[in-house]
């Protein structure tokens, strides 16, 4: 988001990020203004426990907790947020599509909104099985049953939030959320997830846009170089992520996979522990903190990776093809994208054993097609600028405050 931010910033338009206070050196860093909400609900390194107790979560877990902290947030959003709005003199709103109580926010206050999807879209489609599942497009009745079931369990789940923002929304005098349905977006949505990087779609409204990857490497936090211990033979890049990155076995997992191997294996630990917490691995790999990953994805042959959107997208815009350990949230559904486009090989966190990866790695790393695929998908995410779209589409509603039809964009 803040590279979107960024890019607006920079055609003269003035952007203001509203987060809770944890993020806000962060977001300073990029250069953007910041206002913080939430400061008594959640004090400075309150996402120090959220983050820690995340890692260790996969599966529903991950998934329930989350679910847990976005009601949380959204309580606070809405108390806070529209008088903070009024009081900046905003105009336009940028919502991440899973904070759906600053869409209420805008919608209160009366001003226009843009929907974001940073990660997974999160539209429900007939033969598009849910984001947490790492099952593939399937139209046929029997898989839309599955599908079906998958929701409703998932709505179960989040009914505490649901309740919450309809009681919110019934507050002000705005219609409820139907759990069955998108949400309405009547300005635009915003995908950074490229069209070529999803299940077939039928039914997304005349006002949704994919874009393609919202990538800045110039405001990345500095990482160490690994430059000197690699050896010049193939590389392998092996990332966990940034927030479910504390199961120590998985780093284990990959590292005795990868042994023996003619290759560098590279693990990036993602802040979730150090080298000297993790202690010693099989194999030797060299193990880093954090990686400064876009120069290694620049040299790699292979990337083990967690199907977080931002790695799967980095990884194919750099043509590398994949072997995906998801562990939660949409982690599954960018998973099975990366093997519906025949970039990659999936090992569900719940399924992985060192044999069963060292196969899936042996396999991609030898077959061509893989590499071909990742590299075809590079050649298409190379066709659209994703930022200078969605720059484009943000602009259209800021000027005209009306919905933007992407035939009106040539789409």
């Amino acid at each position: 988001m803040s590279c979107l931010g960024r890019a607006l910033q920079a055609r003269g338009h003035r952007l203001t990020y509203f987060q809770i206070p944890d993020f806000e050196e962060a977001v300073r860093k990029t250069g953007l203004d910041f206002a913080p909400y939430g400061e008594r609900a959640f004090p400075k390194g309150f996402t120090t426990g959220l983050y820690a107790e995340l890692g260790k979560r996969k599966g529903i877990a991950a998934l329930r907790y989350i679910i847990q902290w976005f009601t949380n947030d959204a309580v606070v959003l809405m108390d806070e947020v529209p008088s903070a709005l009024r009081d900046r003199g905003i105009e336009v709103l940028l919502v991440d599509q899973s904070t759906p109580a600053a869409a209420t926010a805008a919608e209160h206050i009366g001003i226009p909104f843009v929907i974001v999807s940073n990660a997974l879209i999160l539209n429900r489609e007939r033969g598009v099985p849910p984001f947490f599942t790492h099952w593939t497009y399937s139209p046929r009745l029997f898989d839309d049953l599955r599908n079906r079931i998958a929701w409703a369990a998932v709505d179960q789940l989040a009914r505490s939030w649901r309740t919450t923002l309809n009681r919110q929304r019934r507050e002000r005098r705005l219609q409820p959320i139907r759990h069955d349905r998108n949400p309405p977006t009547r300005y635009a949505h915003i995908a950074q997830q490229p069209a070529c990087f999803d299940f077939p779609r039928r039914t997304m409204p005349a006002n949704f846009h994919y874009t393609g990857p919202f990538h800045d490497v110039r405001v990345r936090p500095p990482a160490p170089s690994p430059w000197d211990r690699l050896t010049g033979r193939p590389l392998i890049y092996a990332s966990m992520g940034t927030l479910q990155n504390r199961l120590r076995e998985v780093f284990h997992a990959i590292a005795e996979a990868c042994q023996g191997l003619d290759a560098d294996l590279v693990i990036s630990l993602g802040g979730g522990s150090t080298p000297e917490q993790l202690g010693e691995l099989p194999g030797d790999p060299i193990v880093v903190g954090f990686a400064p990953q876009l120069e290694l994805l620049a040299r790699a042959a292979l990337t083990i990776t967690h199907a977080g959107l931002n790695t799967a997208l980095e990884t194919l815009s750099a043509g590398v093809p994949a072997v995906a350990i998801p562990v939660g949230n949409d982690q599954p559904g960018v998973a099975a994208r990366l093997k519906w486009v025949g970039a990659a090989e999936v090992l569900p966190v719940e399924n992985l054993r060192a044999d069963r990866l060292r196969r899936l790695v042996t396999r991609v790393l030898a077959e061509s097609r893989y590499r071909d695929r990742a590299c075809a998908i590079q050649a298409e995410i190379r066709k659209v600028d994703g930022i200078a779209r969605a720059v484009e589409i943000v602009e259209c509603v800021a000027r005209e405050r009306k919905a933007v039809d992407r035939r009106d964009l040539g789409d």
